[in-house]
């Protein structure tokens, strides 16, 4: 089959590799009809992440069609299902209190120790995300084996097309459990770093959720707009102090939840974001938090912090004295996806949450390198990309 495949910083080619196959009873196999690019795959790109070695199949986000499943399967050749980019097996300690991103059993246990050095805990599993998350082949391909098929995908209606569905498998269900780790009250003024794809799905839900004011923090002017056309108030940060103009916003009293959806690669002219820069080109597992950072100063006293944003190593210079004194909240985490997809699928089919205005692109997949490439350079106008496997060249959008 072809598929998306790493190979070094900046460096990701469609080869063709070996077909998936059955291995666990519990197992299915997919024929993808679409697949996404999401911001976290430019982590990958950029060598941020240990644990991805040359060949690795990329890809977290991705829906397609039963083709084979395993005796143990509840799924049946030929429904439409999205798989949640988080591997749960459905009946382990957190699983069972529906904490699925923390499953003990995913992560093959010889590939346990990366991250539990690193974090204390072995993460779980994931598609498509280095070796630290288990090593298993991602969806940017023609066919993917799923694993505990019994417990993450979701059967998708027949008469809901791809685009509307598709991110359930991350970016939707990352953007709500960002809005509701700060606990959104109706007279709340939440403020939202990033307005990309999870950022906007955020700013979505916390709108949905009944903030009072939400406010979209970015430089790009195509991303501001389309927060702005959900209903936020924005700032562009390269031209506004932001934390002054937050509290002219909320008042004088500053905010009272944030939401960092930016993550590791946080853009900003700081001189620690600099140096951070730095760090991460050379190597040495520095995380740019300039976001996390500036939320954490702009939070109201007694507020809440949400950290969808992804972060996998170490950062300098954090307000750890600011977190205390303010007597700040903290929620963060991968996202336990299998707990909202059934209500997601839901708010979709109802009109309440639409989930393709901010789709840019549709690619083959054969084009998925020059999709990396403009997803990461050309922020603004290359908002989401969807790779389509099959899909002739000159019909790409």
């Amino acid at each position: 089959m072809r598929a998306l495949t790493w190979h070094g910083t900046h460096d990701v080619r469609v080869d063709t590799v070996d077909d998936p196959e059955i291995i666990n009873p519990r197992d299915a196999i997919l024929k993808i009809t679409s697949t996404a690019i999401c911001g976290s795959d430019l982590h990958l790109y950029d060598g941020v992440i240990p644990g991805v070695l040359p060949g690795d199949v990329l890809g977290h986000e991705f829906m397609g069609e039963v083709v084979e499943t395993g005796s143990d399967s509840t799924l049946k050749k030929g429904q439409r299902v999205v798989v949640p980019f988080t591997i749960a097996c459905g009946g382990c300690f957190h699983c069972n209190i529906k904490q699925y991103s923390a499953c003990e059993n995913s992560n093959p246990a010889e590939k346990q120790d990366m991250s539990a050095t690193l974090y204390g805990h072995p993460m779980a599993g994931l598609f498509g995300y280095s070796h630290l998350t288990g090593g298993y082949s991602g969806g940017q391909a023609e066919y993917v084996r799923v694993p505990f098929s019994d417990v993450g995908p979701i059967v998708i209606p027949d008469h809901l097309e791809d685009d509307k569905v598709l991110f359930l498998s991350d970016i939707l269900p990352t953007g709500w459990m960002g809005a509701e780790n700060a606990e959104i009250e109706p007279d709340d003024t939440v403020a939202v770093w990033g307005c990309g794809p999870v950022g906007l799905f955020a700013i979505q839900s916390a709108i949905v959720m009944g903030a009072s004011k939400v406010i979209a923090i970015d430089h790009y002017p195509h991303r501001l707009e389309l927060a702005k056309q959900l209903g936020a108030e924005v700032i562009d940060f390269r031209k506004t102090d932001v934390r002054e103009a937050l509290m002219e916003m909320s008042g004088g009293i500053g905010c009272d939840a944030v939401i960092d959806a930016v993550g590791m690669e946080a853009h900003g002219f700081a001189i620690d974001n600099m140096l951070d820069i730095a760090k991460q080109k050379i190597g040495i597992g520095a995380d740019r938090a300039s976001a996390l950072k500036q939320a954490i100063l702009a939070v109201r006293p007694g507020g809440r912090v949400s950290i969808p944003g992804v972060y996998g190593g170490m950062t300098d210079k954090f307000p750890l004295g600011a977190l205390m004194e303010k007597g700040l909240q903290v929620r963060t985490g991968q996202t336990h996806v299998q707990r909202y997809t059934k209500d997601l699928l839901e708010k979709i089919e109802d009109g309440m949450l639409d989930t393709t205005f901010l789709i840019s692109h549709r690619l083959p997949l054969e084009d998925a390198a020059r999709g990396y490439k403009n997803f990461r350079e050309e922020q603004d106008s290359w908002t989401k990309v969807i790779l389509k496997p099959g899909m002739e060249q000159e019909k790409a959008a």
